[in-house]
């Protein structure tokens, strides 16, 4: 099952509590509702482990695909559409890594 990993920092001007905020009410829930989507998992990064460090993305999403020709088509939806928009309009350059399992 492929994986898609997502790393981003917020906009400077974009407000942490509004970004959780949608993204409990709207990006989850809309996102899993997906038919092509196994699970997805938004996660806030706390700390480095053995490090004094910040660590370098405020967050990380972990979208587990089933089938990524029908994500691609799930993901040109008009609804899809508006919520990768107010994504955007939270994330700063976001890095949407696609990965496999080794096993």
């Amino acid at each position: 099952m492929p994986h898609i990993i997502v790393l981003f920092n917020l906009k400077p001007d974009a407000d942490p509590k509004a970004y959780e905020n949608w993204a409990r009410s709207t990006d989850l829930p809309t996102v899993r509702k997906l038919s092509s989507i196994g699970s997805f998992d938004a996660l806030r990064t706390t700390s480095m482990l053995g490090s004094q460090d910040s660590p370098p993305y405020q967050y990380i999403e972990v979208i587990k695909v089933k089938d990524m020709a029908a994500f691609g088509d799930e993901v040109s939806t008009e609804t899809m559409r508006k919520v990768a928009s107010e994504f955007r309009g939270f994330a700063d350059a976001p890095q949407f890594i696609v990965c496999e399992s080794l096993d």
